[in-house]
């Protein structure tokens, strides 16, 4: 039998219309998954995903936010760009100074910026940060996930801050670094391990001492038991180096330092140190071979241009990281945890921390948390439980740092898959309010990353304008400079000093 077109046609027709028909009887909802629930069909354990007329036909929107409202949020602030210009052609003027330190109003609509949230219980917490910033010297300790891998935000908020306050140096770094950074040259030699507390994939230390930066370092590898008199005979000398120099590709604020501190514990053999600055020696010595934290002075006239220190030893010990600083001014330094929600503090060694923590004598602690956790959260409850171990680890490091003031920054706007749509997770509003609950309540100041972002369906859009990467979550450099700059200004405006003009005169 010969069939017609005509016949093709409407069987095609059919179909469709059958499969058009089904989506008014499609549930929405109807499947269940994780935090959110998927338009479809459910029956007796069966669930099957297919969308309802509405979200076929695009008559709901999870978000009203549009192109143009995250286009203008991101257009608030001009960031500052890395100064390509070799410092020694730079002539300063007090303008060019004027232009680095602080934001140009002239372009800023300062009522559309999301501000900082400090606790009611302390009216004062502004003055405090100002007071701190503007002493003699001011550490800051800027621990959070991914987000910050490689200096990200923290590297724009220490070249804003330095240049307002003074100081120099990018502050910490571990001898053998992870993820590549631009804020200094760092060359291990290739006998290097690293081992973070944070890390899943590595074996935990049993004495769990991992420093106030949670990750160590070794030349020889970490061995539970240590070796008697004759076993260590029998070890031969292991030789390891890590060479230090200034990054032509960061801040010119970052390219200065001449004190350098070599942060190590567990040293409990004896190991040789030698310091060398241009193939010139200029310091050796022998670690204390104590077992305890200890911190090794390295000072230099100018900034070292190719500073080597060389160890030697049968069993390294645990090398906590360098900090290159000026020993003046802000040091801020970035300590990004992959992985992490910011809840595994409380379970290094304390005393390590605390020994650790005292000798760096941070003023300023940022904790940047949340993403990592917002995918296994499922209810509420989880919610609360989150916030409360959150609130568990800050008076953890409260108590073991002397006068400190806390600013924690929110989680970013998150998407996951929503009926063939990238949507918020359903959970993150919660989240994000009940997180700045928790830090208001308990004399920690609060910033909203999701807020400032634009809130619900903002990292879509971010994502479209190359602001975010398509992963929704990390951002981009430029995405990176901007959010930056929305942080620093909305701590800008809060730590400028209050115009003492009288206006009733």
């Amino acid at each position: 039998m010969k069939i017609k077109p005509i016949q093709i046609a409407l069987f095609i027709l059919f179909v469709l219309g059958g499969l058009f028909g089904l989506m008014f009887l499609s549930e929405k909802g109807g499947v269940q998954k994780e935090q959110v629930q998927d338009d479809g069909f459910s029956y007796e354990g069966l669930s099957i995903k297919y969308p309802t007329y509405h979200t076929f036909l695009e008559l709901e929107k999870d978000s009203v936010l549009t192109r143009e409202d995250v286009l203008e949020v991101t257009q608030i602030v001009t960031p500052v760009d890395i100064e390509t210009t070799p410092e020694t052609d730079i002539k300063k003027t007090e303008e060019d100074k004027k232009i680095k330190q602080l934001p140009d109003f002239s372009k800023i609509d300062t009522t559309k910026i999301v501000r900082i949230r400090y606790p009611e219980s302390n009216p004062n917490f502004a003055n405090e940060l100002r007071e701190k910033l503007s002493s003699r010297s001011c550490r800051i300790i800027h621990y959070g996930d991914s987000q910050i891998e490689g200096d990200r935000i923290t590297a724009y908020l220490r070249n804003r801050l330095q240049h307002m306050y003074g100081g120099n140096g990018p502050g910490f770094l571990p001898i053998l670094p992870v993820y590549r950074q631009i804020s200094a040259i760092i060359e291990p030699s290739d006998n290097w391990q690293r081992y973070a507390f944070f890390d899943p994939t590595k074996k935990k230390f049993s004495h769990k001492k991992y420093g106030t930066y949670l990750s160590v370092s070794r030349f020889t590898p970490y061995q539970k038991k240590q070796p008697d008199s004759i076993g260590i005979d029998t070890l031969p000398i292991v030789k390891a180096s890590v060479t230090i120099g200034k990054s032509k590709d960061t801040y010119q604020k970052f390219r200065r330092f001449n004190r350098i501190g070599l942060h190590y514990g567990n040293a409990n053999f004896p190991i040789k140190i030698s310091v060398y600055n241009d193939e010139i020696l200029v310091q050796q010595d022998t670690l204390l071979a104590d077992g305890k934290y200890h911190h090794y002075k390295i000072r230099t006239s100018v900034t070292p241009k190719n500073l080597r220190i060389e160890l030697e030893g049968k069993i390294s010990a645990d090398f906590y990281g360098l900090t290159l600083d000026s020993g003046a001014g802000v040091q801020i330094d970035n300590v990004a945890m992959r992985g992490a929600s910011g809840t595994i503090f409380a379970n290094s060694n304390a005393t390590t921390y605390t020994r650790m923590v005292r000798q760096l004598r941070p003023k300023i602690v940022i904790l940047q948390y949340g993403g990592n956790t917002m995918p296994y959260l499922k209810d509420s409850t989880d919610v609360t439980n989150y916030t409360k171990r959150i609130k568990s680890q800050i008076n953890w490091i409260r108590r073991r740092t002397e006068n400190t003031n806390f600013i924690f920054i929110g989680p970013t706007d998150m998407c996951l898959p929503v009926n063939g749509k990238m949507e918020t997770y359903p959970l993150l509003p919660y989240l994000n309010q009940q997180l700045m609950k928790t830090c208001l309540d308990n004399n920690v100041a609060y910033w909203s990353m999701y807020d400032a972002m634009g809130g619900k369906g903002a990292m879509e859009l971010w994502v479209n304008e190359k602001l975010t990467a398509k992963d929704y979550m990390h951002f981009t450099w430029k995405g990176t400079k901007i959010i930056s700059e929305l942080f620093f200004t909305s701590l800008y405006l809060d730590l400028k000093e209050p115009d003492n003009t009288n206006d009733d005169a």
